[in-house]
């Protein structure tokens, strides 16, 4: 079964299948470089880096300051396993200035946020403040279920002087758990690539001014453990968001569609998501890469990029290359480093995977956009 579309009055939702994938038995999809040792650069030797986004403005490209770019980014202390990052996790912000990327220090003032740990998001510019949408994973204390996830707002404004902010507003919660077709993630099991989802909120305005918010999410449905969408809500008269059907629907092809985002280009639009091997349903072999659709409006409807959405793949020698990609209106992306050197998908799991991993930001790639075509510049 091939991809099809279901609309109602808001939305003309894309289901993605395992029928579009078959196209990867017969061509010949794009794979980054293996990286040089010389382009694989640690911020920092006590600091795991991953999962960036730039300070941005209404088109998703970052905004100047201080002579470079301010940045943010997911960050744990250093840990023998890097896979227990996730239980750490905090937004540490970032100077990108000269090519390079500097260590700022935490983003949020400690016990600010109401999860234990802070997860991915956006950030940008609104009527001169930055507005930070972020997921608070867990409660604060580890009250609670750890997979709880909260999608949060707070604005502040940037500081002239030595701090980076001048101070943040009290947290808004966007959408509650669980409303409309998504499912509420306050559920007990799972681990890495298996907890269900509702995070990773970006925020997008139309060209006729609709306030959206995309999201990492999970389909209410108990029929298949495979179902992973791309949330969808909009900002009505009241100030809250009402959830719409999802944008992306995988549910029996794929579990988490992460971190989506939409580029503007020659009046298109561009929706992008990175999603790993070992979260498609048993029977599909697809690799670790960015996925993406093309649509004239975020209403939809919405048409797979190379017929099967894969953009590019990490190298056939370095399935864990990088990971988290995030395209930015020029058409550089942007990833962090995550395993190098394993062939085998297991491995991750074991002791060596400290020495492999990357934790650091990732070389620039850039893309180019032909309509439903793309390919890696």
């Amino acid at each position: 079964m091939n991809s099809s579309k279901t609309c109602d009055p808001d939305i003309c939702t894309l289901r993605w299948t395992a029928g579009d994938l078959a196209s990867l038995n017969w061509r010949d999809f794009d794979r980054t470089a293996k990286f040089a040792t010389r382009e694989v650069v640690r911020v920092s030797d006590d600091l795991d880096v991953w999962d960036a986004w730039p300070l941005a403005n209404a088109t998703g490209a970052p905004v100047s300051w201080r002579g470079g770019e301010l940045w943010f980014a997911l960050a744990a202390p250093v840990d023998g396993d890097p896979e227990l990052r996730h239980g750490l996790a905090r937004i540490h912000c970032f100077h990108h200035v000269d090519g390079a990327f500097r260590h700022l220090g935490p983003t949020l003032p400690e016990g600010f946020s109401p999860g234990s740990r802070e997860w991915s998001g956006c950030a940008r510019m609104e009527d001169g403040r930055v507005a930070l949408y972020f997921t608070a994973a867990g409660t604060q204390g580890q009250q609670g279920s750890v997979n709880r996830q909260r999608l949060l707002r707070t604005r502040g404004a940037l500081s002239d002087g030595d701090r980076i902010f001048a101070g943040w507003e009290p947290l808004e919660e966007l959408i509650a758990p669980g409303t409309g077709p998504y499912m509420c993630t306050d559920l007990p099991g799972g681990g890495i690539g298996t907890i269900k989802a509702f995070r990773d909120p970006f925020a997008w305005t139309t060209a006729a001014g609709r306030e959206m918010l995309l999201f990492t999410g999970s389909a209410k449905t108990l029929s298949d453990p495979f179902n992973g969408v791309i949330g969808l809500a909009e900002l009505d008269a009241s100030g809250a968001y009402r959830p719409l059907p999802p944008l992306i629907d995988a549910t029996g092809l794929n579990n988490e569609l992460e971190r989506p985002h939409i580029v503007a280009k020659d009046g298109l639009l561009y929706l992008f998501w990175s999603t790993q091997a070992s979260v498609f349903t048993h029977s599909v072999k697809a690799p670790t890469g960015l996925y993406g659709a093309v649509a004239d409006r975020i209403e939809g409807p919405w048409t797979l990029l190379n017929s099967d959405g894969l953009i590019f793949a990490n190298p056939q020698d370095e399935p864990f290359q990088a990971y988290s990609w995030w395209v930015l209106p020029d058409m550089r992306v942007t990833s962090f480093v995550d395993y190098c050197g394993i062939g085998d998908p297991d491995a991750k799991e074991k002791p060596q995977g400290r020495t492999h991993f990357g934790g650091t930001f990732a070389p620039f790639l850039r893309i180019e956009l032909d309509g439903a075509n793309t390919r890696l510049a």
